[in-house]
């Protein structure tokens, strides 16, 4: 089954319609095939073209290149998360090399933006993780000091003061960090995308049927045609599982979001006329939050175990009323049709929040599962999956294998029982967060 381009994403929408689209039409050899053009994938070529300009590249994607979960999000380039379960000295150490590697993706992404001179609306002006419910207040001062000790500048904040910064008193407790950027990841997938280097080719709307080791080289097989390459990277995220790629170690959700118009000069000055914010949950199934430098309300609250690669519209428009519920809640005085856009994208998961980054064998190599954090993780894992895939070291590469690795799913039917039972929970944890 191929995933459908559903145009319903509104960071997609608000750009130029793309041209330079080519589909697989003919059987090809390469070097490299990557599967996958998000951020990962897009990384992972334009660092093998640097490295050589001799080699075959070819990446595939089953949809528009960079308009999957890559354009779906909210935009946040994490530097520190909130929910990681720690709760030890060991588990702080763990936290450690986590937020090393949210370092490294905001390096990679900066360096990428600076070098290709990109507009994606880089704003590094932190994040906020908020509440309505003062009882969160133990988790938001035992973060804050977890940060101190870390030397993350932070500061806890209170009714009066998160409404002075976001222009509204829904929320009682939060934490700011100063650390982190909001972007707009439509604008900058789609620099990656424009910026591929003339040695890779780009096959779009091209599903990857199945693939198989066929001596020392893996044949890929698409609708009519096949590509035979030398090494594989797979950078297919949420769809791994799909492609029998690191099945066992990481799963899909879906995430649904909307976004509302502009704002008007009298709707903005009703909420304060506040600077761009973005705002987390404090408890894993509230709403994220963000005031857009154009003056939109993003709103993402909803987590589900929906089929990947199909969201049907009635479904969304369901969401869009949990969404608009949200703004309600926030923003009373605003109207109630000022959603523009709503749509559905794909986050992976493992079970303790780690990511995949691994050399299969000496061909097949997979990088992905970011539990949320992508855009700085997956251009980062991109860059490095790329020169492992080279036979190249780097002490990147050793920052990422220091990290604590994904453990083993349960069987599939245990699995699927637990992730509801999980999401469940956490929604009536979260009810008041919507």
């Amino acid at each position: 089954m191929s995933i459908i381009n559903d145009h319903s994403c509104g960071w997609i929408n608000n750009l130029p319609k793309r041209t330079n689209i080519k589909k697989l039409n003919s059987n090809l050899l390469c070097d490299y095939l990557i599967v996958g053009a998000g951020y990962t994938g897009l990384s992972a070529a334009r660092q093998l073209a640097n490295n050589s300009n001799s080699s075959k590249i070819l990446i595939v994607d089953s949809q528009l290149a960079g308009e999957g979960s890559s354009a779906r999000n909210s935009g946040y380039l994490v530097d520190t998360t909130l929910n990681d379960g720690f709760a030890s000295n060991k588990n702080i150490e763990d936290y450690k090399k986590k937020i090393k590697i949210y370092e490294e993706g905001i390096n990679s992404v900066k360096k990428f933006i600076t070098e290709h001179q990109v507009d994606c609306e880089w704003n590094a002006c932190g994040k906020y993780f908020a509440s309505s419910k003062i009882s969160d207040e133990k988790i938001a001062i035992k973060f804050s000091n977890l940060l101190s000790c870390l030397n993350y500048e932070n500061k806890i904040l209170y009714k009066n003061e998160l409404k002075d910064r976001l222009g509204t008193s829904f929320y009682n407790i939060g934490i700011y960090t100063r650390g982190g950027v909001l972007l707009n990841p439509g604008k900058l997938i789609r620099a990656m995308v424009d910026t591929l280097p003339e040695n890779v080719e780009l096959y779009e709307n091209t599903h990857l049927e199945k693939w198989e080791i066929n001596s020392d080289k893996i044949k890929c097989f698409f609708k009519n045609n096949t590509i035979l390459t030398k090494k594989i990277i797979f950078c297919t995220n949420g769809f791994l599982r799909s492609l029998n790629v690191k099945k066992n170690y990481s799963f899909p959700l879906t995430l649904t979001a909307s976004i509302t118009r502009p704002l008007s000069n009298d709707e903005y000055e009703s909420i304060g006329s506040p600077k761009e914010w973005g705002v987390l949950p404090i408890k894993p199934m509230g709403a994220t939050i963000r005031m857009t430098k154009d003056r939109r309300i993003l709103i993402r609250n909803t987590v589900e175990t929906n089929n990947p690669y199909n969201f049907p519209r009635n479904y969304l428009e369901k969401r869009k009323k949990t969404h608009q519920k949200g703004i309600n809640k926030r923003f009373p005085n605003l109207p109630n049709d000022i959603i523009e856009s709503t749509w559905s994208g794909i986050v992976c998961r493992s079970r303790n929040g780690s990511q995949i980054f691994d050399k299969i064998n000496e061909n097949i190599f997979v990088a992905g599962c970011y539990n949320g954090s992508g855009i700085g993780t997956g251009t980062f894992f991109g860059e490095q999956i790329a020169l492992m895939a080279s036979n190249q070291d780097s002490e990147k590469i050793s920052i990422i294998e220091n990290r604590i690795k994904p453990t083993k799913l349960p069987q599939e039917i245990i699995l699927n029982i637990g992730v509801y039972s999980r999401l469940f929970y956490e929604r009536l944890r979260a009810r008041a967060e919507i």
